[in-house]
């Protein structure tokens, strides 16, 4: 990782939000396309392989292609990169539980601020505990906390205050499973990616080192799953309808589908370079790859809705998103405070040495 007193200009981290953007439009739009809207709809579990597939796929292709797996040292693997192994191990569990919190019946906008929302929560825990430690020397701004606060109320709207006929997300067990899983695993990934970006170990990998590292790891794990549910109504005797409705899905693969999942695997390269930018903390490079995602969400509702006749936003889920609003303003407040701190330091360079340069 670069070193922490080097820091990404405010031009490449918008222009990282906006390729992220672009393509969790697309995502939220996929879901819902493929396992209830399209005339050849498939089964959510089958949505779920064919997706992972095919974002694992493309990942794979283009780290090795780019030479991605060689950033930064010579071996995939050493001693000062072995926790990025438990993060890509992570990285597999946060991949499947992403869409299965879409294939919940509740929006894709809805469903993004529960999650988004949530890993904002986290990354300002990450960066209390790294400041503890003394990983972490800089410190969060008040703006980045109260953005917190408002990040809290966008969640608990939805997550607590569903409304009268509408999907009970605390009440469903099989939903919070997900969602404890997801937000475990974000929690140990995210310590992991900033202890790489905070600490004098991070010098050694970058960015690039990093992501490749993380990715073959989550991809031979979700195979080893794979390959375990597949197995195991033979070898275990697992009869389960989900099981067998899986291993179907793996035996009989669906083109369109899989497609999909390029563009999923897309965002996985965006999501980590914001999570990983340089100069900033957990709490702000979390709040704004979180709301990045979580307009995009409300985006894809939106075109769901005037495309596809799907139900159309209620008046508690633009709430919750005005309180998204109101967090993306203090964030802007606290990039805009830091640039101009980053400018009133900067060396004055001659003119003759500039051009010479």
């Amino acid at each position: 990782m670069e070193s922490q007193s080097q820091s990404g200009s405010t031009k490449t981290l918008l222009q990282l939000c906006l390729g992220y953007f672009g393509f969790y439009i697309l995502t939220g739009i996929a879901v819902k396309y493929y396992t209830d809207l399209s005339p050849d709809r498939i089964s959510q579990i089958a949505f779920l392989f064919n997706n992972t597939a095919g974002s694992n796929i493309l990942v794979l292709l283009v780290v090795f292609a780019v030479g991605m797996h060689k950033a930064g040292s010579q071996k995939l693997f050493s001693r000062d990169s072995l926790p990025i192994l438990y993060s890509g191990i992570c990285t597999a569990v946060v991949i499947p539980t992403t869409t299965l919190m879409y294939l919940l019946p509740i929006s894709v906008m809805v469903a993004m601020v529960i999650m988004r929302g949530s890993v904002i929560i986290i990354s300002r825990l990450v960066d209390e505990i790294q400041i503890r430690q003394g990983i972490l020397k800089k410190k969060v701004s008040w703006e980045e906390d109260l953005a917190i606060v408002f990040a809290l109320m966008a969640v608990g709207m939805n997550l607590l205050l569903p409304g009268k006929g509408k999907f009970d997300f605390v009440g469903h067990p099989a939903a919070m499973v997900i969602l404890t899983s997801y937000l475990t695993a974000y929690f140990i990934r995210l310590y992991i990616m900033n202890y790489f970006k905070n600490s004098a170990v991070g010098l050694k990998i970058n960015n690039q080192a990093f992501f490749a590292r993380e990715q073959v790891v989550a991809t031979l794990t979700l195979v080893l799953v794979t390959l375990g549910l597949v197995a195991s109504p033979r070898l275990f005797a697992v009869e389960s309808p989900a099981v067998l409705e899986f291993q179907g899905a793996v035996f009989a693969p669906s083109f369109w589908p899989m497609m999909s999942g390029i563009v999923y695997g897309a965002v996985a390269f965006f999501s980590v370079l914001i999570f990983m930018f340089r100069g900033r903390t957990a709490t702000f490079a979390g709040l704004v790859n979180r709301l990045t995602s979580l307009v995009a969400g409300t985006t894809s509702t939106l075109l769901l809705a005037y495309f596809f006749g799907t139900r159309m936003p209620s008046s508690m889920e633009w709430m919750s998103l005005l309180w998204i609003g109101v967090a993306v303003g203090l964030l802007t407040r606290a990039e805009l405070k830091y640039a101009g701190k980053k400018l009133a330091v900067a060396p004055v360079v001659p003119a003759e040495k500039s051009l010479a340069t």
